[in-house]
């Protein structure tokens, strides 16, 4: 059986994602809360 790899990080899609989020004026605190976290897993360039 092959090993399953456990990533650590967020696609660069789901980046994109929670930076709208954080750039929402309506976004909740808790979606801005776990946008911040996707974005601080997001691999850098």
């Amino acid at each position: 059986m092959a090993k399953s790899s456990s990533r650590k990080t967020s696609s660069a899609k789901l980046a994109t994602k929670a930076s709208k989020v954080l750039q929402s004026k309506s976004s909740s605190k808790v979606a801005r809360s776990l946008a911040g976290s996707v974005l601080a897993q997001a691999k850098s360039k």
